[in-house]
């Protein structure tokens, strides 16, 4: 249940008790960087053990035997480079470009896959935001998994189709400087919609040599990317061009047409400098959505077919964001700021012709254009109390996004009625503190504490002649009926404890997590009275839904080379709610439950064998009995002569406990092969299982198991020659799938004389797994716009 605080105040306590030291495992000091004659902290990136303390604590000198393990210690637990928070999680990993380009991916997307445990799904078009599965969660185009670039959040609040909509088409993942990721509400940075996970991705500064990549492969796509950086200034101008279009196998092309640029001038370092960033991006594409089963397996549609050809849509962002950084001996501060306009239009057809009867169609428009401008705020001081170091973290965010959205029916992409049509203020505010103790050698903790207020207002401007359904059985003639303001705060507590590294376990820590978070819902369906689709009326204000979870987990190094680590996890919901986009309401669901475990493992035997292996297992259940679904089933029992498609709407509308498309098993592993020159491969196994569709677990789910394997060759002058193959074993299962009633047009040769009125033909809707495919890339540096030799750039 939700915090309600009103206007009270918090407070923070700080951990000032001290335990007595044994004989340290550990080593104690952080190596140290002297720039300009200045000793700072090591640099965003720098693999270094999460168990030593900040610099500038004052740690007693180490004794010989942290000393002799001290080079042991630097290789078993990296601290992350976002925002150089310590590790506090056995799940948080952080990834370079260069680990995230090695592993095979067809969308940019699925570059994103380098986390473990997460699958990047599509379901309608090269453009469209993916879908993001994690844990148990299907976390729909965003909801629970925070995504930021550079700062700037990806998630976008209160979107037309689906709330905390992440559209990641955009990022190019050869800029990446890193990927930080990670998992649970443990962290106190972590706010708008990042209860579940998170993923953080940083660009390059520079890359003085450039590079240029040329990609073309099967049904249609080609890509071209430059990138290149000069001296400018006193600082560095990196500029970056993608040029990118892709048909995919579909009966009707997907068209995409894709243009991406980014323009970057920084000075100094991630934790020194200041970097000012512009990003511009247009995609346009057409869709093929879900399909329903039972027509492909009568032989009625091609797999590669479409219920409507001219779904589709496009989208822009367009960004102007700054970083500022600074780090000393005993403190550091980041700020950063951002502008971001986007655009998205979005024109699907999930239920075909269930409601409207040919030679109309279900198709619906929805449109979304937003400006969201927002602050990240952090400064962190190192210290000693009673000669333990201790690091203290105090930040702030802010973000309001200003939103003009909607949706109504439309064919053929002429929409001709309204459903929503609103102005949206949208703000977010989180203030956040943490403290990490270092009471010994190979004993931390870390507390934190978060609050926040989330807030704002709903004007719909809906042309009552366009919106016939509010005229029927209702006393509202305008949309006016579900505009409101709304303002909640919440309180999220956070708790870390982490034991060793130990050298004589397998070189091994442990960790301890527990925390609380919160889901923000849509503010359209939390302030709205009136369902214009159902004509159902009544309170709707659910704003903010409590999350809270714990994590137990070790690493390990037991042989050279090997890293592995294990985590168990359990994350409740006090509610599963579902955003209805069409409508614009939020539909209330029962409480939920995830329990599981994830493992991963890296092997480097040398320095030209490199192999992952990654499995996580999750149980995913409602909790409680589900009444209304319940008197829902017996009614279409009991009365379901009346339906027209009576008893094809019956299956899987029974009541149960399974949490639909929640992910249990997933899996992913693979091999690289090959030195800096010469030839190298790869081959890459990534498996989806089995899903439950429906609450009642009737309808599920295939299980997707694809293989994708490289070849190249690297030339001693940087150029590089690589072959990608996709699918390599032709397995035809589902990309995704969905357990819902629809009624498509092959249906009207089994039952003619449908009219509507239905809850639809109860099947699983699936997009098929692309066929095999493959993509020759040719790469190299970027030479000739070689800055002219003496030639200093200025402003």
């Amino acid at each position: 249940m939700f915090e309600h605080c009103g206007a009270r105040c918090f407070s923070l306590c700080a951990l000032t008790l001290a335990l007595s030291s044994t004989p340290a495992l550990a080593t104690h000091t952080l190596p140290t960087i002297d720039v300009a004659g200045a000793t700072t902290r090591a640099s965003h990136g720098t693999a270094r053990p999460s168990g030593k303390p900040p610099q500038g604590a004052q740690a007693r000198p180490a004794p010989p035997t942290e000393s002799r393990l001290a080079a042991a210690a630097e290789n078993v637990s990296p601290r992350p480079s976002y925002r150089d928070a310590p590790v506090t999680s056995s799940s948080t990993r952080s990834f370079t470009s260069d680990q995230v380009t090695s592993r095979s991916y067809e969308q940019p997307g699925q570059a994103l896959e380098i986390t473990p445990g997460l699958i990047v799904s599509q379901h309608s078009g090269a453009g469209k935001a993916n879908q993001y599965f994690l844990r148990g969660f299907a976390l729909d185009h965003g909801y629970d998994i925070g995504l930021t670039i550079d700062g700037m959040p990806i998630n976008q609040a209160s979107h037309v189709h689906s709330n905390g909509y992440a559209d990641a088409n955009f990022i190019i993942p050869e800029l990446f400087s890193s990927v930080d990721v990670r998992k649970g509400p443990y962290f106190a940075d972590e706010g708008q919609f990042s209860s579940v996970g998170a993923i953080h991705m940083q660009y390059l500064n520079s890359a003085p040599k450039g590079f240029v990549t040329a990609t073309g492969g099967s049904f249609g796509y080609g890509r071209l990317l430059g990138v290149k950086s000069y001296a400018v200034g006193g600082g560095d101008l990196l500029m970056a061009l993608e040029l990118n279009n892709y048909n995919g196998p579909w009966e009707r092309p997907d068209e995409q047409r894709k243009i991406n640029g980014v323009a970057r001038w920084s000075m100094g370092t991630e934790t020194n400098g200041l970097a000012v960033t512009a990003m511009a991006y247009s995609n346009h594409w057409f869709a093929t959505d879900q399909i329903p089963m039972h027509d492909v397996a009568m032989g009625l549609m091609s797999r590669w077919g479409t219920q409507d050809p001219s779904d589709g849509g496009n989208a822009t962002r367009y960004s102007l964001s700054m970083r500022w950084s600074e780090t000393n001996k005993s403190d550091f501060s980041r700020f950063e700021g951002y502008l971001i306009r986007t655009t998205t239009n979005l024109y699907d057809d999930f239920t075909y012709n269930l409601n409207n009867p040919l030679p109309l169609n279900d198709q619906v428009h929805q449109f979304d254009r937003r400006s969201m401008y927002g602050i990240n705020a952090l400064h962190g001081w190192n210290y000693s109390v009673a000669s333990k170091p201790v690091e203290t973290r105090v930040g702030f965010q802010s973000r309001y996004d200003e939103i003009r959205n909607g949706s109504g029916d439309s064919f053929f992409r002429q929409q001709y009625d309204e459903v929503r049509n609103d102005y949206l203020k949208n703000f977010s505010h989180g203030l956040w503190a943490d403290t990490t103790v270092y009471w010994t050698p190979w004993f931390r903790t870390t507390g934190g504490f978060r609050l926040d207020y989330v807030h704002g207002s709903v004007n719909s401007v809906l042309n009552p002649a366009l919106a016939p359904g509010w005229f029927t059985g209702t006393p509202f003639i305008l949309g006016t009926a579900n505009d409101g303001q709304l303002g909640r705060w919440f309180t999220s507590p956070k708790a870390g404890a982490v034991f060793g590294p130990f050298q004589d376990i397998a070189h091994s820590e442990f960790f301890l997590n527990f925390g609380e978070g919160f889901r923000e819902e849509d503010l359209r369906g939390s302030v709205a009275h009136w369902d214009p689709v159902s004509g159902a009326y009544g309170p709707n204000n659910q704003l903010l839904t409590k999350t809270r979870g714990a994590e137990a987990g070790v690493r390990a190094k037991p042989l050279p080379g090997l890293d592995t680590t294990l985590s168990l996890f359990w994350q409740d919901f006090d509610a599963e709610n579902v955003f209805n986009g069409d409508a614009g309401v939020t539909g209330y669901g029962r409480p939920g439950r995830r329990l599981g475990f994830e493992w991963t493992g890296n092997y480097a035997p040398t320095s030209w064998i490199n192999a992952y292996a990654e499995v996580t297992g999750t149980h995913a259940r409602f909790r409680g009995s589900d009444a209304p679904q319940q008197a829902a089933y017996l009614q279409l029992v009991t009365t379901g002569a009346g339906d027209p498609l009576f008893p094809f709407n019956i299956p899987g509308n029974a009541p149960g406990n399974y949490l639909m498309l929640a992910p249990v098993w997933v899996a992913k592993s693979g091999i690289d092969l090959g030195e800096k020159t010469g030839w190298f491969g790869g081959l890459y196994y990534r498996y989806f299982g089995s899903r439950p569709l429906t609450e009642d677990g009737q309808i599920k789910s295939s299980a997707m198991a694809t293989v994708n394997a490289r070849v190249g060759y690297r030339f001693e002058n940087g150029w590089k020659l690589q072959v990608d193959a996709f699918n390599i074993t032709n397995n035809r299962s589902s990309a995704i799938d969905y357990g819902y009633g629809a009624f498509a047009r092959q249906d009207y040769f089994l039952l003619p004389g449908y009219a509507g009125g239905s809850n639809g033909i109860m099947d699983r809707y699936f997009k098929p797994q692309d066929p095999p495919a493959v993509r020759l890339t040719l790469s190299g540096p970027l030479t000739l716009l070689d800055q002219p030799a003496g030639v200093a750039a200025k402003f």
